[in-house]
């Protein structure tokens, strides 16, 4: 078995380089409740805390909220409520605050169940592992408390070289070294690239004479051809194929646990950003056995697209007992920390395997991305797009004006185009955004987590414009702020604060004029969100006869000190009226 041989395969499999979506006049709302308990009809009273409505421009509160059977009933003055509605249960805020539950615009649901088997090789402040040393100490912990046998696979996730004290990947001789009976695959926290040991290399028959396939990387040993254990961009599909095989099986044993999780956080709508034809299957089957509580919604790969189109069965933006398949995944380029985004202009550090000019990579030729569009469009499927780089957001730039002029289509036409991440757009960028009606979803947490690294393989000027929210709200685009968990840590509050403060490691602001509002910033993860998804008449704000999808915090992001927004708890989170979450009383 070759790498080119597994390629195909492996994006058939994985989605890994695509997604699908579909019109808006297909979208209809669901509530989720078919997969949870009756709804009691008795309405209550949220009374007694800063209640925020998230409608308009500026930041809207009143004294009380009354949902009924599942849906908001009234949003007003007290009096008025407790009047309409005196038999209703009372809830007593206590100065607490009351929002719209928080949307998730691009996360990773599969992936992160995933992790659940795998070991945990995360940098501070998420995890402890900030040398190879103890990234080897962890593997070998694994399989030990796991009682895995020699012969199977060890897989680890959520490792970054830029936070370790060595400064570089570990190679395949030092995995060799503590497990060398196992093949053994480590994903890096960018989710672009990997490293393999020599067990794993060889099962995927991966040689000194093999040849990266188009848009990866293979690395070398210095001095000569013989793999290292690193692979980047496309050369890491088929380990990816071969863990979500491995985990497979353990995906139900996960999936309640993961819902608590988003839950936990606040999210009572979470997204799988790229979606096999077999995890479609799954989650759906889950959706109707009445296990979710909460609503998730899938992107679906391109690489399947021509699949999924001609699959009577699928019900494009149309929630089925709580699930949904929205749009396609492309992905265009790779990793800013990684040095494999797709920009205009080079790094300036250096950059494995590359001499000069070093740029980056685009996952898909423009011919290729230009056809991927124009067949989406055709059949108005709403895209997502995974770009990082400048010279990736051309390239969406140039498919989109290209389907257009294929089909015919307005350019400014309502199908909510998404491109994921944008983190390094040019201004001009951002105009075509608005020319087009495109939607970008920033990434603010890369300011917190690898802000300073930015800075020294990019420059300030590049770094300070990273998800730039604040320029987009001037604009009056639409956007929305994501985690991108398993890459960051789902936690809409600490990505308010990133948002907000954009504060790197080290204490530096990257990018002070393009720090958000606090009100912008949860606008990104509530209205803009819903917006996102078609779901604005049913979710996103306050307003009476949209769905009761509600969180209550401890404190006000809106009025605390803006260094303290991370530290705002969730205390409750509650799905259509029913209570999904509830902090534990310390």
């Amino acid at each position: 078995m070759t790498i080119t041989s597994l390629i195909k395969p492996t994006l058939l499999s994985l989605g890994i380089i695509g997604v699908i979506g579909c019109s808006a006049n297909q979208a209809t709302l669901q509530p989720s409740t078919q997969a949870m308990q009756p709804t009691s009809p008795q309405a209550t009273v949220y009374y007694n805390g800063d209640i925020i409505t998230m409608t308009g421009d500026t930041p809207q509160m009143v004294e009380a909220l009354v949902t009924q059977a599942g849906k908001i009933a009234y949003v007003g003055a007290l009096a008025e409520a407790q009047s309409k509605y005196a038999n209703a249960a009372q809830v007593d805020l206590k100065n607490q605050t009351l929002l719209p539950s928080f949307i998730d615009p691009h996360s990773h649901f599969a992936l992160v169940s995933n992790t659940m088997g795998q070991a945990n090789l995360t940098a501070p402040p998420i995890g402890s592992v900030d040398s190879i040393d103890k990234i080897l100490q962890a593997l070998k912990t694994y399989k030990e408390d796991n009682n895995i046998p020699d012969g199977e696979w060890v897989f680890g996730w959520g490792y970054d070289e830029t936070q370790l004290s060595d400064g570089r990947h570990p190679t395949k001789d030092e995995i060799d070294s503590v497990l060398p009976n196992n093949p053994v695959y480590l994903q890096h926290t960018s989710g672009h690239m990997g490293v393999a040991n020599s067990k794993a290399l060889a099962a995927m028959d991966i040689t000194a004479d093999s040849k990266a396939p188009a848009g990866g990387h293979i690395a070398r040993m210095a001095g000569s051809n013989e793999p290292n254990g690193l692979l980047q961009e496309t050369a890491m599909y088929p380990f990816m194929y071969v863990l979500l095989n491995e985990l497979e099986p353990k995906q139900a044993q996960f999936f309640a646990q993961t819902q608590d999780y988003y839950a936990k956080n606040g999210v009572t709508t979470a997204q799988d950003g790229s979606t096999t034809r077999d995890a479609i299957q799954f989650f759906q089957s889950q959706a109707d056995a009445g296990k979710l509580k909460i609503d998730l919604v899938a992107l679906a790969g391109v690489s399947d697209l021509d699949e999924n189109l001609a699959d009577k069965d699928l019900k494009w933006k149309t929630y089925q007992n709580g699930f949904k398949v929205q749009g396609t995944k492309i992905i265009a380029d790779g990793s800013p920390q990684g040095k494999t985004a797709y920009f205009t202009e080079p790094y300036l550090t250096p950059v494995d395997g590359c001499e000069s000019d070093c740029r980056g990579l685009p996952s898909l030729s423009q011919d290729e991305i230009n056809e991927m569009f124009a067949k989406a469009y055709a059949h108005d499927n709403q895209l997502f797009i995974h770009n990082n780089g400048d010279a990736a957001t051309d390239m969406i730039i140039e498919a989109h004006e290209y389907a257009v002029k294929q089909t015919g289509q307005a350019a400014d036409k309502d199908r909510r185009t998404v491109p994921i991440h944008t983190q390094f757009v040019r201004p001009d960028q951002l105009e075509a955004f608005k020319k087009y009606n495109m939607l970008p979803s920033f990434f603010t947490n890369h300011a917190y987590f690898w802000g300073d690294v930015h800075v020294k393989n990019l420059g300030e000027k590049r770094a300070s414009f990273l998800s730039p929210i604040a320029t987009a709200d001037k604009m009056g685009l639409i956007y929305t702020n994501h985690s991108d968990d398993t890459v960051t840590p789902l936690d809409p509050l600490f990505s308010v604060w990133s948002a907000v403060n954009r504060t790197s490691r080290s204490g530096k602001v990257i990018g002070e004029e393009e720090r958000a509002t606090p009100y912008q910033a949860l606008k990104a993860i509530t209205t803009h969100a819903a917006y996102e998804l078609f779901e604005e008449d049913s979710k996103g704000s306050l307003v009476e006869g949209k769905l009761a999808d509600l969180v209550i915090l401890d404190a006000n992001p809106l009025t605390v000190d803006r260094n303290d927004i991370r530290d705002i708890k969730v205390i409750k989170t509650i799905k259509e009226g029913k209570t999904i979450y509830q902090r534990p009383s310390s």
